[in-house]
């Protein structure tokens, strides 16, 4: 890490997107003396009031609802997650010299603490709450921090030399690093997800093998041995691999044997941390979670009867399989967190009753007929919203599945998902898209569709049911 941080006193610096990452860099920027300007789609009058006090009392100059017209005239630009490298003016930036970063690279050099890394099409929220939750036992300062929702700068900033930062990384912000470097990084798994931004599997792959780009071979890289295109992107790594595996036993890594998870260490010597049924994470998706994440914390140096016990506890993270209550003998699961079909799909086989799903948002290009494939025998209705709802339609219609409900907002989705239950049932969210188009993020999504189910409850059980 770099330890001078006047690196950036005195640089014209644009932070781009003021979204939580994009905030926290201009604070910090400017707490470091950069000069700072910053850009958003917002207008002034949609910016949070206090937010745009501080920018301007600071100094720093607006560029909101436009961009700027001399993009010559920044040393650096950093971007929000959010925001495509790809946009005309940030390549503008770049043409003239400017430096294109992003937070996570931003904290990384600026801030101190030690880092782990977390990736992955799906899982990285549950596997980094999970590893968070064993540093957290272990170690006297740690921070949980990322794309779970906490700016990694404003942590950072903060943190020791000895603390740790657990860090759930999108390929987003993968895109825009360079000097970033964990002690400990993770690939959970890879299946198509934002093609719209990375073009293809190779690109988006490309986006998550940075996270062990600068890692060297005292350093470990804990990739999902079972998934063949995510275990290949270690090809060639100077790091060392550290793979782990739910169905072979491994020579070296992280493994399921005789009903336990297993590690076995560079020397052949086998650690059992737990019985896999101790775990409270239901699907074989968890037990996949729980395997990486005791990779993880195991060789990054954390005794293995605390990663044991915080495996026993752990009860996973609210959006992901999360079960919200009962309406009469109908159990509600919030899913929000399933922003592509591979994590719905995981979600569907994760339940043992009959299914009302909840699906549908923002197109990411994305095609359903492996999720559709899952259906039968498991999902007996499908209520859709959002952008992709007719795209799903059509293909859940071409492979014959047609109890199908079009519904235009999750007030309609959950009171008709309920009418097609009956005792015993389930109704999951699980819409296999991203929330862009209704939402603002997958969080607000989950907890709506939480509060239209708590409505709903208190009107069935006041008589005033329709």
């Amino acid at each position: 890490m770099t330890e001078c941080i006047h690196e950036f006193k005195d640089k014209k610096i644009l932070v781009v997107g003021m979204g939580r990452s994009g905030e926290a860099a201009a604070r910090v920027m400017i707490d470091l003396g950069a000069i700072v300007a910053v850009q958003d789609s917002k207008t002034e009058a949609e910016m949070d009031p206090q937010l745009l006090s501080f920018l301007k009392d600071s100094g720093a100059e607006l560029f909101l609802g436009r961009v700027p017209e001399d993009m010559s005239a920044f040393d650096m630009l950093i971007l929000s997650p959010g925001v495509p490298p790809a946009l005309e003016f940030i390549q503008q930036a770049k043409a003239a010299g400017a430096e294109i970063t992003g937070e996570l690279e931003i904290a990384y050099r600026a801030g101190k603490g030690r880092y782990i890394a977390i990736t992955g099409t799906n899982g990285k929220t549950t596997t980094t709450s999970l590893v968070g939750e064993i540093y957290e036992e272990a170690t006297a300062s740690s921070f949980v921090v990322g794309n779970i929702g906490v700016a990694v700068l404003s942590k950072a900033m903060e943190a020791e030399e000895d603390s740790w930062l657990v860090t759930e990384c999108s390929s987003f912000q993968l895109e825009t690093i360079k000097e970033f470097r964990p002690e400990v990084s993770a690939i959970l798994n890879l299946t198509p997800d934002h093609l719209d931004r990375h073009g293809d599997m190779e690109g988006y792959g490309k986006a998550k093998a940075n996270i062990f780009a600068n890692q060297t071979k005292d350093q470990y890289c804990v990739l999902n041995y079972d998934d063949k295109a995510c275990f290949a992107l270690g090809d060639g790594a100077e790091v060392t691999i550290v793979p782990f595996s739910r169905k072979e036993q491994l020579d070296f890594g992280a493994f399921v044997k005789d009903g336990n998870i297993v590690i076995r260490d560079e020397k052949g010597a086998e650690t059992v941390i737990c019985g896999t049924d101790e775990l409270k994470i239901p699907g074989t998706h968890n037990l996949e979670n729980a395997l990486a994440a005791s990779a993880i914390a195991f060789f990054g140096g954390i005794d293995p009867k605390i990663i044991a016990k915080v495996m026993r506890e752990f009860a996973g993270v609210e959006h992901r399989i999360e079960l919200w209550g009962e309406i009469e003998g109908v159990r509600f699961v919030n899913d929000s967190k399933g922003t592509n079909t591979d994590a719905a799909i995981k979600a569907i086989e994760a339940m043992k009753e009959n299914i009302i799903l909840i699906a549908g948002g923002y197109d990411k290009g994305a095609t359903y007929e492996e999720f559709v494939g899952t259906f039968p025998g498991r999902v007996k209705a499908l209520v859709l919203l959002g952008k992709t709802a007719p795209k799903i339609r059509a293909t859940a219609e071409e492979a014959g599945f047609e109890n199908i409900i079009m519904c235009s907002d999750m007030e309609e989705c959950v009171r008709k998902a309920y009418e097609q239950a009956v005792p015993g049932d389930v109704v999951l969210l699980s819409p296999a898209c991203a929330s862009w188009d209704m939402y603002p993020s997958f969080e607000v999504r989950g907890r709506h569709f939480k509060e239209c189910a708590a409505r709903l409850k208190e009107e069935i059980a006041s008589g005033d049911d329709q």
